[in-house]
């Protein structure tokens, strides 16, 4: 059973949706999720799970929350070689955001499990609901 922790910053409760969906598809593939808002999250919860997923939607200028960009640059050396996956919502914008993170979180040695992050438009409907359980499921397996 693999151990997923799914560490997330929220400010509208949107990326906190995406996190809960992400956490139910782990369990249904037989996973193990821990979800832990940022303020929360340590580098233990990075070496303790055997795949990661962050989270964070789309702040100001199409760049993370400065909580959640302090936790990735100390956790710069706790995933290398591991297995992260990425994910957060936005109001406007083309995914910028996400796309500089990927990059990132690729130069700090992580092994991307997506090609790209997932990005949800503001409110994670129905369709966007199945998308992140599919990538829990994924993370899971």
């Amino acid at each position: 059973m693999k151990k997923v922790s799914i560490i997330y910053f929220s400010g509208t409760g949107n990326t906190e949706a995406m996190a809960n969906a992400i956490s139910e598809g782990v369990k249904e593939a037989g996973g193990s999720p821990e979800i832990i808002p940022v303020e929360s999250a340590s580098a233990e919860n990075i070496s303790g799970a055997d795949v990661i997923a962050l989270g964070c939607p789309s702040m100001g200028a199409e760049v993370l929350d400065d909580t959640m960009d302090m936790f990735v640059d100390s956790i710069e050396g706790e995933v290398s070689g591991k297995p992260v996956a990425l994910f957060g919502s936005y109001d406007w914008g083309d995914g910028e955001w996400m796309r500089d993170w990927y990059e990132r979180m690729n130069g700090y040695g992580a092994n991307m499990i997506q090609d790209e992050g997932l990005i949800c438009h503001l409110t994670p409907e129905d369709d966007d609901i199945e998308v992140c359980k599919a990538l829990g499921k994924k993370l899971a397996n």
